[in-house]
């Protein structure tokens, strides 16, 4: 027997599902925001010569980057309210997921785009007088942060992704918003096959302007 599909009906969902679109963007526009400045300054913490310092960060990376994302969720939403004594709304708490483990992953990319640069640039630095924290603002910075812009592109998009998992904690993003729709109207089909639409178009347009800026930057 055929299955008839009623795509149309999706119409009719949409106000939900650009509920969870705007929950979807929210939770990484900002989680990714602090996750940058996370990363930068562990990033940099990685490559410190201070061993408190570098130890603390590298820490910081390896159990962010060794656990699951779906695994830091749970445990941030359900474990930590039970440590700390209240609870945490899962908005926040897919927030403090996306930031934690953006900014880690980050925080590899600034310390590679960093550790990139030829030895001979901070030297020159050092030649024309400048001192450490000059020499980075001015002569390593500016062309590391180049390096880094088509990884940190391709972490944006990851992370965007990432955001679905974080119905497991109630989250009403995409997929959760998805899932109640077609649990609710038995149209799974339909309106999975939006939600996946939705998220080509956001993936396919952050792509478009990654392209445009290094283009504008003539990144090889």
């Amino acid at each position: 027997m055929a299955v008839e599909f009623n795509w149309l009906q999706v119409i009719d969902f949409l106000p939900e599902l650009v509920t969870g679109l705007y929950y979807t963007l929210l939770i990484s526009v900002v989680g990714l925001a602090i996750g940058f400045i996370l990363g930068g300054v562990f990033g940099l913490g990685r490559i410190a010569n201070n061993k408190v310092i570098k130890g603390i960060s590298t820490v910081y990376v390896e159990i962010i980057r060794g656990t699951p994302v779906l695994v830091q969720a749970i445990w941030i939403y359900f474990a930590l309210p039970l440590i700390i004594g209240f609870e945490i709304e899962s908005i926040i708490a897919g927030i403090i997921v996306i930031a934690l483990n953006s900014g880690a992953y980050i925080a590899e990319i600034v310390r590679g785009a960093v550790q990139s640069i030829d030895r001979g640039q901070a030297e020159a630095g050092r030649s024309l007088g400048l001192n450490h924290s000059q020499t980075m603002r001015y002569i390593i910075w500016p062309q590391a942060f180049k390096r880094m812009i088509p990884p940190l592109g391709n972490q944006f998009i990851i992370s965007i992704k990432d955001t679905s998992l974080l119905s497991v904690i109630l989250v009403p993003e995409l997929i959760f918003q998805g899932r109640l729709i077609a649990a609710n109207h038995f149209n799974a089909v339909e309106i999975y096959t939006t939600v996946a639409v939705f998220y080509l178009a956001i993936t396919l347009t952050l792509s478009f302007i990654l392209r445009v800026i290094e283009r504008r930057l003539d990144i090889q």
